[in-house]
């Protein structure tokens, strides 16, 4: 278990204005955000983030989405960052989030689900370097 966790605000929340909001709710719950930037992945950067996803069958679709507009990525400090962040986002499908969740809020689908959260604290450090040098990290 580590403190830290990786965020994205994905295409569809940056598309409908929800960036402020969602970045609102992270600061209530008690997160620090140690880096953060935004930006617009090509196709082959959201191909290699995803890449673990690869031979699954929304591989494809999943790239297409997230290189359709910018993104927010961020990293989260908090004490048991990556499983509080889970609760804070919800679940993938909006329908079944729970109320208070950012999912709940903001998503529309599974596939426009508004935000990524890391699923372990080894994504979650591999994630973040994706993104940020230790430089740009606060």
């Amino acid at each position: 278990m580590t403190n830290r966790t990786f965020t994205m605000i994905k295409p569809d929340a940056t598309e409908k204005g929800h960036t402020g909001g969602i970045l609102q709710m992270i600061n209530e719950a008690g997160f620090r955000i140690v880096a953060m930037k935004m930006t617009h992945l090509s196709k082959e950067k959201a191909g290699q983030f995803y890449e673990v996803h690869k031979e699954r069958p929304f591989y494809g679709e999943l790239v297409e989405f997230m290189s359709r507009g910018p993104i927010t990525a961020a990293i989260l400090e908090k004490e048991n960052a990556v499983e509080e962040f889970r609760k804070l986002i919800g679940a993938t499908n909006p329908a079944q989030a729970a109320e208070g969740t950012i999912r709940k809020k903001y998503a529309s689908s599974i596939g426009e689900n508004a935000v990524h959260g890391s699923d372990s604290d080894e994504n979650a450090a591999i994630e973040g370097a994706f993104f940020f040098s230790r430089l740009e990290q606060f």
